[in-house]
């Protein structure tokens, strides 16, 4: 059985925002107005973080693409009082959305700020349900959403799989963000897999989770700047 993860570099991330607008695409996220916006009522499953490292004048602006953390031990889950938020035999925390009742306590209770509310009725025109993923839902007003790994690729990935009597191995899905990105800042694998190059990576000496210290045991890991060998 696998376990999903994914690495990140930020030494080769650009901040060029490709892994935003393939997640927004591949998972039919809803645009808002820009009056929305300014409510911070934004949706974007996977965000681009700035900060800056050094003192002026060597100052350097890098950049963090930060999805669902997809945590081993997800503090969201543990407070949802329907069982909306789940997380599944391979280590991906999903939503069921015809469940959620927008209570928002997972929101609340999530320290990544990676998880969004839908305050509207989202408005799909004719032409855009056209352009949409037909294996991704369209969420509703008053649930919350969040990244998936792109779940149904990893279910077109199963389905595969066992019409071959086998299971779903490193290698056989990854996630529009890790596709798309230009200079393959972003990889996603099995974390449990020696072979894997995810699992490598995950293991480096520049590799570190965000807020690892509260104990949700992220499966999402960071490359520092430093040497490219590990």
């Amino acid at each position: 059985m696998a376990r999903w993860g994914m690495v990140v570099d930020l030494d080769m991330c650009t901040g060029c925002g490709a892994c935003i607008a393939a997640c927004k695409e591949e998972n039919n996220v809803a645009y808002v107005s820009p009056e929305e916006a300014e409510k911070g009522r934004a949706i974007s499953w996977m965000q681009m973080v700035n900060f800056v490292e050094g003192e002026f004048p060597n100052v350097h602006i890098k950049y963090m693409p930060r999805p669902c953390m997809h945590c081993d031990n997800p503090p969201c889950i543990k407070v949802c009082p329907v069982h909306a938020t789940f997380k599944d035999e391979e280590g991906i925390v999903g939503q069921i959305y015809e469940r959620c009742i927008g209570c928002r306590y997972c929101m609340s209770a999530c320290p990544y700020t990676v998880k969004y509310f839908n305050w509207f009725e989202p408005e799909w025109t004719e032409s855009t349900i056209a352009s949409m993923n037909p294996d991704v839902s369209l969420r509703k007003k008053g649930v919350v959403e969040k990244c998936t790994f792109c779940h149904h690729r990893l279910q077109k990935a199963r389905d595969k799989a066992r019409a071959k009597g086998m299971e779903v191995v490193d290698g056989d899905y990854t996630t529009a963000c890790a596709d798309t990105c230009p200079t393959q800042a972003i990889s996603f694998g099995d974390l449990d897999d020696p072979n894997s190059n995810t699992a490598r990576l995950s293991k480096s000496k520049r590799a570190f989770r965000m807020l690892e210290d509260l104990g949700t045991e992220p499966k999402v890991f960071y490359l520092s700047e430093g040497e490219k060998n590990v």
